[in-house]
Order: C-alpha cells, then sequence, then structure tokens
C-alpha cells in the first residue's frame, strides 16, 4: 500500500529537493503523525491516515531529514479536532531528530459543539509523545507567515447548535525558521 504513488511521491521529493522556498508546505486531507488510538500496551491506528501506509511515511520523513528542504509543515483536516504534532525520523523513537511539525485543523461546524478534550483525545495524548496539543473543539486555524517564524492560532467557539458564539484562541504555536517542532506561544 501506498500513500501517494510511485510517480507522485518522486515528484514531491524532487519538489521538496529543488524548493528555494524559505517554508515548504504540503497541504493534504489527512493527518501524518503515528497516533496510538487507546490507552494501554494494545497499539491500534486509524489505517484511513498515514497510519495505514507506514513505509510511505517513512521513506518521505527521511527524505526530509536527508535532504533538509527549508521549514516543512504539514496541514492536514478530516479529523474534525484540532492537532499540533512533532515529525520524527523515527515515529517509534522519540529520540530522533523532529524533522517537520504538523497542524491539523478541526471542522467549522461538524459533528455539533464539540469539547476541550474528548476521552478519546486525552487517552490518544497520553500514548503519543509527538503531540503538542489537541482539542476537540469547532473552529479554524489562523496563520501568520513571516521570515523568520510561523504562528498557529487555534480559533474556537463554545458552541455551534445555535447562534451567539463568541470566537476565542484556544492556543497559540510558533514554528522558528530553521528548527522544526512547535513551541507553544
Amino acid at each position: 500500500a501506498t500513500m501517494l504513488g510511485a510517480a507522485q511521491e518522486r515528484w514531491l521529493m524532487d519538489r521538496l529537493d529543488r524548493s528555494q522556498s524559505g517554508w515548504n508546505f504540503l497541504a493534504q486531507q489527512i493527518p501524518m503523525a503515528r497516533l496510538d488510538r487507546f490507552a494501554g500496551p494494545e497499539r491500534r491506528f486509524s489505517m484511513d491516515k498515514w497510519d495505514g501506509y507506514e513505509q510511505s511515511r517513512t521513506r518521505l520523513l527521511r527524505f526530509i531529514n536527508a535532504r533538509k528542504p527549508s521549514n516543512p509543515i504539514t496541514l492536514a483536516g478530516d479529523v474534525h479536532n484540532n492537532w499540533v504534532n512533532d515529525l520524527r525520523v523515527d515515529v517509534d523513537d522519540p529520540k530522533t531528530p523532529v524533522v517537520a511539525t504538523e497542524f491539523v485543523g478541526t471542522s467549522i461546524t461538524s459533528t455539533g459543539d464539540g469539547s476541550d478534550m474528548s476521552p478519546l483525545m486525552e487517552a490518544m495524548v497520553s500514548e503519543n509523545e509527538c503531540v503538542r496539543f489537541a482539542n476537540d473543539q469547532r473552529g479554524y486555524v489562523r496563520f501568520d507567515l513571516r521570515r523568520k517564524e510561523l504562528r498557529a492560532d487555534f480559533r474556537v467557539v463554545e458552541y455551534v447548535t445555535k447562534p451567539g458564539a463568541s470566537i476565542k484562541t484556544r492556543a497559540s504555536f510558533v514554528v522558528e525558521d530553521g528548527r522544526a517542532g512547535a513551541k507553544e506561544s
């Protein structure tokens, strides 16, 4: 199984290798970080995310580590919650370098009002060292890209099932130029 297919994977790596951009965004529909979905010794993954395509993810992250395109950032959605994740060369070894940062944005109204963190998300956070932030509220992510940093503000509302909810910034993260990994701001 492959996420991209051989031709598209070669195309992506070639473009990243030749990129002169200060920031390289990989916008896609699904999260890349490997996330064990349940607490406890048994490991369970969602096979319709990059978790189902381990070899593809490993090749891409190893490529990023070896070729070092400037500031790789992945952007995703599709899961109806907010996430910030570190992406490492070896997802099983938290001592290996972080090579990219992942931002996952929630839906604006799907799945109802949401909550700060669901029990499933709490279990996932406890099992996955790569998670820097997780939140189950509705809203969007606002990015401010500067030459020396990327700032991500997770904007959320308390409810969507009736009119009138105010919006607030639930959390903010910064990725510094030349340094993979998000820091809470």
